[in-house]
């Protein structure tokens, strides 16, 4: 009997789509909800090195929430290398700018950083509001708990 881990390549993969309403949700309980849909630990086929995942479709980004003080304290940071290159903008603002900028910080930090990682966070799509491009691949709704 053969005792030993099988290990799938990602041509074994059928990945599924998700859709995911982030009206009223909590951002971090969504995104590590996200991130275990992007990488795959969903699937029986999970495998550590290759992208098993599946693709998520997120939308109403701009209408998601965080508790507490958050939304006034948290602020991005992004340093350009240069003297003087810091440059700091509040939740709010990147929210009202560009929600999927949030997402995007949120759920990468919860990926692995190699180039794995790199290639997960592409199979993510974030639209700020109800519509999306996305209902030839007919994603299924996804329930995500507060």
């Amino acid at each position: 009997m053969d005792k030993t881990t099988r290990f799938f390549k990602t041509t074994e993969n059928k990945p599924t789509w998700h859709l995911i309403d982030a009206e009223g949700r909590t951002l971090g309980r969504l995104c590590t909800e996200a991130a275990r849909l992007l990488r795959g630990k969903h699937k029986v086929e999970f495998t550590p090195n290759a992208d098993m995942g599946d693709f998520v479709v997120v939308v109403n980004a701009s209408k998601v929430k965080v508790t507490g003080k958050r939304a006034e304290l948290k602020e991005y940071f992004h340093y350009t290398g240069y003297p003087g290159g810091a440059t700091f903008e509040k939740f709010q603002e990147v929210l009202r700018k560009d929600p999927q900028r949030v997402f995007e910080h949120a759920v990468k930090g919860m990926l692995p950083h190699n180039r794995l990682g790199r290639q997960i966070i592409k199979k993510m799509k974030v639209y700020a509001g109800p519509d999306h491009p996305h209902a030839a691949q007919q994603p299924v709704a996804r329930p995500v708990n507060n």
